[in-house]
């Protein structure tokens, strides 16, 4: 793989992917722009200075924003006080945005720039391997409400997604590895060459190395390809949420305390045991689900301290709230074989408990 992997996606953006490359990140926004917003993660105050620095050098006045950290950053309050920080600095359609952090970040920058004057442009900087792998990838954008996670959000492409790679040098191993749980994924529901790679899970999380890198622009590929034939969800872009019908409900249940790949993990091997009792999936696929995510150090099961049943009846009514459900009817994400996607909707409540029960610590 050459230093710098550009990925197109559709006729709208490029994706590009390298280390070193965060001084493309100004040239990335429109022309016309007189002003910037960079709203950053805590940790990438550092990072926020550096492009706000090259931006003002470009003739751009830069408005630097800090969010909270995490999950805390996708609320109602936080858009509201950057829509002020907008309007107090007198921002108009042809201004951007450009959103530095993880995928928490990228989401609520892309929401804000989505929603300001009914849309201007967003530049999305991921620092993390979720990040520059999912969320800042194809146009979802969102904030959380208690009821659930990425209830309110709009659909708005970026102008561009910039993922250096040497941002992921600082990155703590337990969010590395998470964020490898969606890269499994696109290995699990198109690009099976992806699970090859990350067999070797001291090469799969090797900053420094070849694997890496690959593994993060396949999964891009695979993402540029859906949300290029189905932008708004329509259809085959379902397939992106393999494992987040039970993972969102985890994360609702949770507060928000599970790492986002984690649960993806864990709900991937939920819709596959899921899977293997509607008759789609055998157990020896069931069990690669088991094997690829554990040898990443990512959770296969989830703990339940107290009433199973309790817990269950609040994951069960979290998921009667999931994006993918029509009228009263759960819709999941399965697999008939390896790299190959179909739907399973109305699933027996049975089988949905069992489901629950084969993955219950």
């Amino acid at each position: 793989m050459s230093d710098t992997t550009v990925i197109r996606v559709g006729d709208d953006y490029d994706v590009i992917i390298g280390n070193g490359v965060l001084d493309q990140v100004v040239a990335q926004v429109p022309d016309g722009a007189q002003r910037v917003l960079i709203v950053h993660a805590p940790v990438m105050a550092d990072t926020a200075r550096r492009i706000a620095s090259a931006a003002a050098d470009s003739g751009l006045q830069a408005v630097v924003e800090l969010l909270p950290d995490a999950e805390a950053a996708k609320t109602a309050d936080v858009a509201v006080r950057l829509w002020s920080v907008l309007a107090d600095a007198g921002f108009t359609r042809t201004d951007a945005v450009i959103a530095v952090g993880g995928g928490a970040t990228t989401d609520l920058g892309g929401f804000v720039a989505a929603t300001w004057l009914r849309g201007v442009a967003v530049v999305q900087v991921p620092s993390t391997v979720l990040g520059m792998v999912d969320a800042a990838v194809g146009g979802k954008t969102g904030i959380n409400i208690p009821e659930g996670k990425n209830l309110v959000g709009s659909f708005h492409p970026p102008a561009a997604v910039v993922c250096d790679l040497d941002l992921l040098r600082t990155l703590p191993q337990a969010d590395l590895a998470a964020g490898l749980a969606e890269v499994v994924k696109c290995g699990f529901i198109s690009d099976t060459r992806i699970l090859e790679l990350a067999a070797d899970p001291v090469a799969a999380t090797d900053v420094s190395g070849a694997v890496l890198p690959e593994l993060i622009a396949r999964a891009v590929q695979v993402k540029a390809e859906v949300v290029a034939a189905d932008l708004k969800e329509a259809g085959l872009r379902e397939i992106l949420n393999y494992g987040h019908t039970f993972a969102h409900a985890i994360e609702q249940v949770s507060g928000f305390s599970w790492r986002h790949g984690d649960a993806v993990a864990v709900g991937m091997v939920y819709v596959a045991e899921l899977s293997r009792r509607a008759g789609l999936i055998g157990e020896g696929l069931v069990d690669q689900h088991r094997k690829a995510l554990q040898s990443l150090g990512l959770p296969t099961a989830y703990p339940v301290d107290g009433d199973a049943g309790e817990r269950w009846s609040a994951l069960r009514a979290a998921m009667g709230r999931d994006k993918k459900t029509r009228g009263s009817t759960l819709r999941f994400v399965a697999l008939t074989g390896l790299g190959a996607p179909t739907r399973l909707s109305g699933p027996d409540e049975a089988m949905l408990r069992d489901a629950f029960d084969a993955v219950r610590a």
